[in-house]
């Protein structure tokens, strides 16, 4: 029982030290996206980070973490915006499959650095 259980600690504590590289990068995969024309483009309608000529239609993307304290929140604004606000002009970028589930998670951890 011991055993098993220091097995199950170290892979744990493994884990724990991979998940701060894991996230960086994913943040910064997700930053790619967001300012990316072709993606994202976020910086179309938000100010955001140190993006070049941000648009103002959409709020600025700050203080995320506080704004969005459950993560799940934020990610299905991003998927769907019109689910939580139905005259939202924000692009549904999961519906329509303009971003991958993968890239709206990176987004999500690049959107909970600010």
């Amino acid at each position: 029982m011991i055993h098993a259980f220091s097995r199950l600690a170290l892979i744990f504590l493994v884990g724990l030290m991979m998940s701060g590289p894991l996230f960086a990068d994913s943040a910064d995969d997700g930053k790619k996206v967001a300012f990316d024309r072709t993606k994202g483009n976020c910086l179309a309608c938000h100010l955001m980070g140190d993006g070049e000529s941000p648009g103002d239609i959409g709020p600025p993307l700050v203080a995320m973490k506080a704004r969005f304290p459950d993560r799940a929140k934020l990610r299905a604004q991003i998927w769907d915006a019109t689910v939580a606000n139905p005259e939202s002009i924000m692009l549904p970028f999961g519906r329509h499959h303009i971003l991958t589930e993968e890239e709206i998670d990176q987004v999500v951890d690049y959107l909970y650095t600010l």
